[in-house]
């Protein structure tokens, strides 16, 4: 896993870095400008004609170096402000790139700016270095115009543009675009990324993300409470098989889930285990739906659930589903159950009673929600074994009393919130999906991708980590590889499908693709 930082974070790996190493600042900047320099001349080689428009501070100061580095570019060169309000380790290194035979053009007030953006609008190459991660409102006055102008530009012949650290306008520390942020093809961001370039939207305004050593060391990165997942972290939870290796092997998943009109959601999510190597897996399903889920997989196994008269789970089916999970690895609760009440009721006594971990997913979800006429049964989740729960933004939502798009706007927030409420491990769905341990740390997701919004995909999701809680993984490696593993066969579809055509079935049938891209990993 990759840390994640805040711009407080950061500033505190910097000083220590400084004062604890005794590398001093200026060494620190100009290896961040000499990693842009490299950065441009490997994805841009044939710029010719660069504009670097530099701030007051230290993203400042990243840029004249990077235009040092790149002198024999014949760089324009812009400081916007005066040379005089150049502070710090910027100033100095201001004074390096013009005794070095560049120069710098001050821009000090609008007047000025209005006279160098023909320069720049006519650049083949725009590095942005005018803000760095402390931005935590709306810029404003003379690099506030200078933003909205670059951010302006239109056509399909504009410039490329390099962002220093992260893109001017965007905060370091969530993934909001409130006001006019910059657009980068490429950002060079320095030891580690922030929630800005990882945390949607934002994160889709950074382009292609660099992440340069500056010399910080990895050990004064570790304290971070947010990580990004790469294939590795995947991949170990897949070692080579021993050739003596048996379906036991490999755990047993009970699938509690579909019902008449919702199979598929039980057959996707089974589906899911086995591909993702689950020695055996059984579906513990409403009576009537049996024989529609037995004919959808010869691998799968199948027990009924009893039902009233009516066709709803009776009171019988806890006792049955109980016993059936008592000899299993693992259970998947919840895809295509259904709403009534007597699957809500179902899923309440179970969640409370099940002894084996435990994935809770979509209608399982759904009747852990409060409702007008009952009170939230998250209390549920407090149990020994163990929880982990997958919801989308609505049943999220419903979980915790919101609204969706209260949820969309502070995912990481109410994702770490929930887990620690519940002591559950959280996946909270969507793009850049999240997971949050009761610990507080929480991973982001670079995998998958928007032809994965189709019905199914969280069924498919549910199997996966259903599978590898049954193999003995805790619940924070098997969501975490899950997510990971998801994404990456969605994405092994796109490519081959296209993301239109995508569907859940198609997922499961790429698990084989993203699995040989993890053996390379692992390798």
């Amino acid at each position: 896993m990759v840390p994640v930082l805040t711009a407080a974070e950061m500033r505190d790996a910097d000083r220590r870095t400084i004062e604890e190493l005794g590398l001093p600042g200026a060494v620190l900047m100009e290896n961040a400008g000499a990693a842009v320099a490299r950065a441009i001349r490997d994805r841009f080689p044939d710029a010719k004609r660069p504009a670097v428009l530099c701030g007051k501070g230290n993203n400042g100061g990243d840029g004249f170096v990077a235009a040092r580095h790149l002198l024999d570019l014949r760089p324009t060169v812009f400081l916007l402000g005066s040379r005089a309000e150049a502070r710090g380790d910027a100033r100095l290194h201001l004074g390096v790139y013009e005794r070095s035979g560049g120069t710098v053009r001050e821009v000090p007030d609008d007047g000025a700016w209005a006279t160098a953006w023909p320069s720049v609008r006519e650049a083949d190459l725009v590095v942005d270095a005018l803000l760095g991660t402390g931005l935590n409102q709306e810029p404003s006055g003379l690099i506030g115009r200078a933003i909205r102008d670059l951010a302006g530009r239109a056509g399909p012949g504009r410039a490329p543009l390099v962002a220093v650290d992260i893109p001017s306008g965007l905060s370091s520390d969530n993934g909001e675009t409130s006001w006019p942020t910059l657009t980068a093809q490429l950002t060079v961001t320095f030891a580690a990324p922030k929630y800005g370039h990882v945390l949607p939207p934002a994160c889709e305004r950074v382009g292609e993300l660099v992440v340069a050593d500056i010399g910080i060391p990895r050990a004064l990165l570790e304290g971070a409470r947010l990580w990004r997942l790469e294939a590795g972290d995947a991949a170990r939870v897949f070692p080579p098989r021993e050739p003596g290796a048996h379906k036991g092997s490999f755990g047993h998943v009970l699938v509690v889930a579909g019902s008449v009109g919702k199979t598929g959601a039980a057959i996707l999510a089974a589906t899911a285990a086995l591909r993702t190597g689950a020695g055996l897996v059984t579906v513990a399903t409403p009576a009537p739906a049996l024989p529609m889920i037995a004919a959808g997989r010869a691998e799968i196994m199948t027990e009924p659930l009893p039902v009233d008269a009516g066709g709803a789970l009776e009171a019988g089916a806890v006792t049955r589903a109980l016993a059936l999970a008592k000899d299993r690895d693992a259970v998947v609760l919840g895809p295509g159950l259904g709403t009534e009440a007597g699957p809500r009721a179902f899923v309440r006594d179970f969640v409370r009673r099940c002894p084996s971990p435990l994935l809770v997913d979509a209608d399982g979800l759904n009747a852990l929600a409060p409702s007008a006429k009952e009170r939230g049964a998250t209390d549920a989740l407090r149990r020994s074994a163990p929880t982990v729960v997958t919801p989308h933004p609505g049943e999220m939502a419903r979980l915790v009393g919101s609204s969706s798009g209260e949820v969309q706007r502070r995912r990481l927030e109410t994702a770490r919130a929930f887990a620690m409420e519940t002591g559950a491990v959280v996946v909270l769905k969507g793009q850049r999906t999240l997971v949050a341990d009761p610990d507080g740390r929480a991973a982001v997701n670079p995998t998958g991708n928007p032809g994965m919004a189709t019905g199914g995909t969280g069924d498919v999701l549910s199997g996966i980590a259903g599978a590898l809680l049954a193999r003995g993984c805790d619940a924070w490696t098997a969501s975490t590889a899950a997510v990971y593993l998801h994404g990456l066969a969605g994405d092994q579809a796109a490519a081959r499908l296209g993301q239109e055509s995508l569907l859940a079935g198609d997922v499961v049938s790429h698990l084989s693709r993203a699995f040989r891209i993890l053996e390379r990993a692992r390798a």
